[in-house]
């Protein structure tokens, strides 16, 4: 479901196509990415960076969010709930080790990217997107479905205007890359599929020559984000590497 790449320091995440080319966040994909997450902390050293792309098909999707097909594939409303629920739990565990991963992190955001799926996009530090198709969307409360605390505080930690954040939120505006940039969310939009993996491609190349402690880094991403630290239950530590 996900495959790791790595040329010199730089790691690259891969979301391959699923059946739809959604990238549905499915138990699948979500247990496969946590074990792709541990073995990239394993190979970290000090200048490594990771970026996040997906793979295949039209190109339509980054992330369509969770897999509400295998939720509704239980058949009882109950069943399906708890698949659900299963799904909400296993996906806290990326977005703490998105939090806790000790390199710089990139998006290469290549289509619609909803739900879930903003929520792992806004895992990343940096977050670029295509211009030419695509939007950044949290479609929620037109769906009838609340919000669980975890994806609440990522939001509001990667949103900073209030209006923004209200509109993305509780209006469940589509934004696009253009407007993204404007908003403050987006890092840079880019005019195609391959144009937004090489401009993350080289960001996560210029990130990765910083030769940062991944440690340190990660502490650091730590502190800018108190509340969905608190909400995924991290701590923070005092690294001091050099003195």
């Amino acid at each position: 479901m996900c495959t790791v790449e790595k040329r010199g320091s730089l790691f690259k995440l891969i979301l391959n196509s699923d059946e739809d080319d959604q990238h549905r966040l499915s138990p699948t994909l979500i247990s496969s990415i946590l074990s792709a997450l541990s073995q990239i902390k394993s190979q970290s050293t000090p200048g490594s960076a990771l970026v996040t792309v997906a793979r295949g098909g039209s190109g339509n999707f980054f992330c369509n969010g969770f897999d509400f097909r295998w939720a509704q594939a239980a058949g009882s409303e109950s069943d399906a709930r708890q698949r659900l629920r299963h799904m909400t739990d296993s996906f806290r565990q990326v977005v703490s080790a998105f939090v806790s991963l000790p390199m710089p992190t990139v998006a290469a955001v290549s289509g619609n990217v909803a739900a879930a799926g903003l929520v792992l996009a806004f895992a990343h530090d940096f977050l670029l997107m295509r211009s030419d198709r695509g939007v950044l969307y949290m479609p929620e409360v037109n769906l009838g479905i609340t919000i669980p605390d975890y994806f609440t505080a990522a939001v509001r930690a990667k949103i900073g205007s209030p209006v923004a954040l209200r509109d993305v939120v509780a209006r469940g505006v589509k934004v696009r890359a253009k407007e993204g940039v404007e908003m403050g969310i987006v890092h840079s939009a880019h005019d195609s599929v391959e144009g937004t993996v090489e401009a993350a491609m080289r960001l996560g190349e210029e990130l990765a020559g910083k030769k940062w402690v991944g440690e340190v880094y990660a502490e650091i991403r730590k502190s800018l984000y108190p509340e969905m630290c608190s909400t995924l239950g991290l701590t923070h530590n005092l690294i001091i590497s050099k003195i």
